[in-house]
């Protein structure tokens, strides 16, 4: 079974702030899997945290978001 996570629930098991996260989103070095019509809400799945978790770890060795980017393969691929 998939894990559905809010942002708050990715800010807490990854590490960053909501707002990286929502910044990270605007790079496009992560993508929501979808978003509720009601609340607007974003929607992430065990492949975003797992990313966020590996952007972490890049950041921690001093490597650029462009660099990150590039390592990552860009826009991360569903």
């Amino acid at each position: 079974m998939k894990n559905i996570y809010l942002i708050k629930d990715l800010a807490r098991l990854s590490g960053h702030t909501i707002y990286t996260i929502k910044y990270y989103l605007n790079l496009g070095i992560i993508k929501e899997i979808g978003r509720s019509p009601e609340t607007s809400f974003r929607y992430f799945d065990d492949v975003v945290l797992e990313r966020l978790k590996e952007i972490r770890k890049l950041r921690k060795e001093n490597k650029s978001l462009a660099e990150i980017k590039e390592l990552l393969g860009g826009e991360q691929m569903f």
